[in-house]
């Protein structure tokens, strides 16, 4: 896998690079340094994330979020990352109103959960109302990168920038497209001072590895409702 974003590489062929990073990452790089998924978009646990976002499954959220502990060791670690802070991706309070609930937030806090049960001691904190979109942003589904990274321009912002300087933070979201989310986050908690900015996400939806499994038509799977970073 790419060693910044973690894409799953399709050919063995690139394992011959030097640099062992993905052409997206190559070519312009995210904002974030570093960033890792427990699975691929698809079958089971696709089907898993539509029933937490769109048939109000919290609960499931929590289960779900459990599953972050795995790739939680596989994050790419500096000497910052001490103690860090696990963020939640913010919805828009418009959509959180729609929504009833922000689905990260549920990640967030089974990961916390899943982290205690395995140290058996203090773990890392949630911090929910460290950063806010204070932006409504149009869907991001079918946009390329490029204009991914635009529409999200000054989207986030961070409520309390001393509660971030000098803290490694942990981005925890449900689907990672192209990063384009995850990367203006992790920017908006830099300029604020934060040491180090990781990406987890649930599942990472790439175009290598496509989910050919049938969806119910009713099923909004690549609708307008879609977030995805």
């Amino acid at each position: 896998m790419c060693r910044r974003c973690g894409l799953p590489f399709a050919s063995a062929r690139a394992l011959d690079s030097a640099v062992g990073e993905c052409g997206a990452c190559r070519n312009d790089e995210p904002g974030f340094d570093g960033a890792r998924s427990f699975s691929h978009y698809r079958g089971n646990l696709r089907q898993a994330v539509l029933r937490l976002k769109f048939a109000g499954n919290e609960r499931l959220g929590l289960r779900l979020g459990e599953m972050l502990v795995f790739p939680w060791d596989s994050l790419p670690r500096g000497k910052e990352f001490t103690s860090p802070l696990i963020v939640p991706v913010p919805l828009h309070p418009s959509r959180r109103r729609e929504r009833g609930f922000n689905q990260s937030d549920l990640l967030a806090a089974g990961l916390a959960r899943a982290l205690e049960r395995s140290w058996g001691r203090a773990v890392p904190r949630v911090a929910k109302a460290c950063l806010r979109r204070k932006r409504a942003t149009p869907p991001q589904t079918g946009l390329s990168l490029a204009a991914r990274r635009e529409n999200l321009r000054g989207a986030f912002e961070v409520a309390s920038p001393p509660a971030v300087r000098g803290c490694p933070i942990v981005l925890v979201d449900d689907v990672m497209t192209t990063g384009a989310t995850l990367s203006a986050c992790a920017r908006a908690l830099k300029r604020a001072g934060a040491a180090q900015v990781m990406g987890l996400t649930l599942a990472r939806s790439t175009p290598q590895f496509p989910d050919f499994s049938p969806v119910a038509r009713d099923n909004p799977v690549d609708g307008p409702d879609r977030d995805s970073t």
